[in-house]
């Protein structure tokens, strides 16, 4: 099983990383901030003003350690890797089954019913943990619309009513999503789900979240051999990686979810986390950024026993899993796609 590597991320301005021989050193001004070895790391994502020298590009891409460009917010805009690796017979493969309908719906069908099920776990956990602090009767209602979510997803064979199966699930599931905020609740109010630009905090810490999963997502498949541009259930479009997106949605409560509503419920973000643009964007400051990078790094660590592998490992290595598992589905290894269903 691959070993979990660290993501280096790079949040204070004007940084400087430069190699200096297989080793990475940060600097800021005429201060060294940090020196961490090349072979520690798979990734480094580097928000707003940080510049790396040339030399150290080209040794990341040696080493097959990728380099991501995002705003200082958080918007992905560039990314530097090596070739691409894997298989062209693999790759030949997927693109075929993306552009069979059919072929599609029965992996993104999978999909949709994991994330649909470990939506229903986060509710479940919150009822269990919390009952007496929550509306009950509401949480369990949508539990029970979502149960039968998964139920029509998993014999649906449209891919346009799939999606919407997949919609109104999200808004049954969203619908309750401010019940389970249990702290700071005049701070962090959710009414439902809106993005580019996120408008409330709860919106924000999701967003941001979701865009580091996105990352790690995209690096398993890359490095699986699969391309992450070309999916099953988002299509194709220009500068979007759709299997990343596809893959993601069983992680997006699991990893996505519980975070957000962990960092809020625990007062490790507060409202001096956050500020407003001039256009109504709730953004996420660099106090806000470090709390939640470094909390996500965290969770990565913690150990799970995959559900179809019965292996313990690292969160972070079960997003590498799941690439891997689709892999071996698309060859013919597997008669299916095992989606993660948490447990």
């Amino acid at each position: 099983m691959k070993r979990l590597l660290n993501t280096l991320y790079v949040m204070t301005q004007e940084s400087y990383l430069r190699k200096d021989g297989e080793t990475i050193v940060v600097r800021v001004g005429d201060e060294t901030r940090l020196r961490i070895p090349v072979l520690a790391i798979n990734s480094i994502v580097c928000f707003g003003d940080v510049l790396l020298s040339p030399s150290l590009m080209g040794h990341c891409v040696k080493n097959g350690v990728t380099i991501s460009y995002l705003s200082f917010y958080g918007r992905f805009l560039a990314r530097v890797m090596g070739p691409t690796s894997g298989n062209v017979l693999l790759r030949r493969e997927q693109y075929r089954i993306s552009e069979d309908r059919q072929r599609s719906v029965t992996i993104a069908r999978t999909i949709i019913a994991a994330k649909i099920a470990n939506c229903r776990v986060v509710l479940q956990r919150a009822l269990r943990d919390h009952g007496s602090a929550v509306a009950t009767e509401e949480i369990e209602n949508v539990n029970a619309a979502l149960k039968r979510s998964i139920e029509e997803a998993l014999i649906e064979t449209d891919l346009e009513r799939l999606r919407g199966i997949e919609g109104d699930a999200a808004r049954g599931y969203y619908s309750v999503f401010n019940e389970l905020i249990r702290a700071q609740k005049a701070v962090f109010i959710f009414a439902d789900r809106n993005r580019r630009p996120p408008l409330d905090r709860v919106n924000c810490l999701l967003s941001f979240i979701y865009v580091m999963t996105y990352h790690d997502m995209r690096s398993a498949l890359e490095t699986t051999g699969l391309d992450p541009a070309v999916g099953f259930l988002h299509r194709d479009r220009p500068g979007r990686m759709s299997l990343a997106l596809d893959i993601m949605e069983e992680f997006r409560p699991f990893v996505g979810d519980r975070l957000a509503l962990s960092l809020i419920n625990l007062k490790q973000v507060d409202a001096k986390c956050f500020e407003v643009s001039t256009s109504g964007a709730v953004l996420l400051n660099e106090k806000g950024r470090k709390i939640v990078v470094a909390e996500y790094q965290k969770r990565k660590q913690e150990s799970i026993t995959h559900p179809f592998i019965g292996e313990e490992m690292h969160l972070g290595i079960a997003m590498h899993a799941q690439a891997l598992l689709l892999a071996r589905h698309i060859r013919g290894d597997l008669d299916g796609y095992p989606a993660f269903f948490w447990k």
